[in-house]
């Protein structure tokens, strides 16, 4: 009998946490957070590789020694 208490004690326990509607940081609520969390995910996630958003160097004028671009 100790033991069943003790267990639905912990079951009780469990199932608290904080509603969708509770506040939650910068002044949204906990549901309206997670959102946020999952579109950033996704945004991240269809970010382009370092190397498509690099400068070409084709694109860029050389320089001699004087630093005076080549014509």
């Amino acid at each position: 009998m100790k033991r069943m208490s003790l267990l639905l004690g912990l079951l009780a326990l469990g199932a608290c946490g904080k509603a969708d509607t509770d506040p939650g940081p910068g002044g949204v609520t906990v549901g309206e957070a997670r959102a946020l969390d999952e579109a950033a995910a996704m945004l991240d996630e269809r970010r382009p590789p370092a190397e498509a958003l690099a400068p070409s160097q084709a694109l860029e004028p050389s320089a001699d020694a004087s630093g005076a671009p080549q014509r």
